[in-house]
């Protein structure tokens, strides 16, 4: 039975990016582009004023006050350019191409102006104020490196140099399937005996979260046939997800099903809780994630050990979130022999993460995952852990950065 972080590691070693496509600049938002994307031209592309103000020759600015003739006016977009003889000035507006002649800028401010003259009252140095052409970046230099995901501040970018297509990792498209003849969809009123098929929903929605293309495939229940007709269609895709079926009673027939339909199996059972009963496996290459059927060990497991591989899939580099240290707020007690993930809310004090459990532990206590900020990870051999123990923790969302302060 591999570690939490043996498993882990067999799954990455399993997958690997899924390639590329190119897509509309905006499309690219959140997607990791798949090449160096070089600068096709200088930024700025001409040399340009930085001000609201008068291009002058700095030759003609000093001493100080010097009273220069406006000659022309240069808005910006302007391409009509005059040119500033010796003893002129050019009105000109931020952005607007530096006419010939001109060496400095002189904002509005500075000056005083009278009629068809302007006294310039402040200092003037060479090149003040001009946007000099490839200041920014320079043509041919690399803009967008390949293993970026696109912020924002790409999208920029790229548009600034004319990118309206992007070459990206194509995303994943992640079959979902629930198995069980408790299940019934969401819409239907569950009688006595059944449950609704939220497990589907929240796998969609990490998966969708993550970047990845959700495709709900349903419910297969507790038979052979009905399970390969399911099965197969997931096959379709580039990953697929199983959730129950896959522990070791009459009914878990995931498993078995599974090698009857050609697929090898790396790992079955993991040292960590929850999700202990996990299973992986490839088919044609294509990893397929048999996780436990419990709410809570479904979203545990998928955040541990699926996110990882979908985002590598992506062409995510850094998959792996690192934990981060804190300090337990109470006691805890566990079994030895596996890792156990408790859900916990998270607050800082005096600058350190603190613990505190998100409630009852039982793997079928949904609410609590709705409450936590993270995953504490009790090591492997502990049994009892005392209040201030320090601790690993996975964030699952960004903590709350007030500092709390002991009364």
């Amino acid at each position: 039975m591999p570690s939490f972080e043996e498993a882990r590691g067999i799954i990455l070693a399993h997958v690997k990016p899924l390639g590329e496509e190119t897509v509309p600049l905006l499309e690219a938002l959140g997607r990791i582009i798949s090449r160096d994307i070089a600068a096709p031209w200088d930024m700025p592309q001409y040399d340009n004023s930085a001000m609201d103000g008068f291009a002058v020759r700095s030759e003609d600015c000093a001493p100080i006050p010097a009273t220069l003739e406006v000659t022309g006016f240069l808005p910006a977009g302007g391409s009509d350019l005059p040119h500033v003889a010796p003893g002129c000035a050019v009105r000109i507006m931020t952005g607007a191409p530096i006419p010939s002649g001109c060496s400095a800028v002189v904002p509005i401010e500075e000056t005083e102006f009278r009629g068809d003259r302007v006294v310039i009252t402040q200092r003037v140095l060479l090149r003040q104020h001009i946007r000099v052409k490839g200041a920014d970046v320079a043509a041919g230099a690399r803009i967008v490196a390949a293993g970026t995901r696109i912020r924002p501040s790409e999208i920029g970018m790229l548009a600034a140099m004319g990118q309206a297509m992007v070459p990206v990792q194509r995303k994943a498209r992640v079959a979902i399937l629930s198995t069980g003849d408790e299940l019934v969809e969401l819409g239907e009123t569950p009688a006595l005996g059944r449950v609704i098929n939220s497990n589907a929903l929240s796998l969609a929605a990490a998966v969708r979260e993550v970047g990845g293309e959700p495709v709900l495939i349903g419910i297969a229940r507790d038979d052979s046939q009905s399970l390969k007709e399911k099965l197969r269609e997931g096959f379709a895709c580039d990953a697929l997800i199983t959730s129950a079926g896959v522990s070791a009673g009459d009914r878990d027939l995931v498993r078995e099903v599974m090698a009857e339909l050609g697929a090898t199996e790396h790992f079955w059972k993991i040292g960590m809780k929850p999700g202990g009963p996990t299973s992986f496996s490839t088919r044609d290459g294509k990893p397929v994630f048999s996780l436990p059927g419990n709410p809570v060990s479904t979203m545990v497991t998928f955040e541990l050990l699926v996110k990882p591989a979908l985002l590598r899939m992506m062409g995510q580099r850094n998959v792996i979130r690192p934990f981060v240290k804190g300090i337990l707020a109470e006691d805890a007690h566990k079994k030895p022999g596996k890792v156990h993930f408790i859900r916990v809310t998270v607050k800082q004090r005096h600058g350190r993460h603190v613990a505190y459990c998100a409630g009852d532990q039982h793997t079928g206590i949904l609410s609590t995952m709705t409450r936590c900020d993270a995953l504490a990870a009790l090591p492997l051999d502990a049994t009892f852990l005392p209040a201030g123990t320090e601790v690993d923790l996975a964030l699952l969302r960004e903590v709350d950065l007030v500092t709390e302060y002991a009364a």
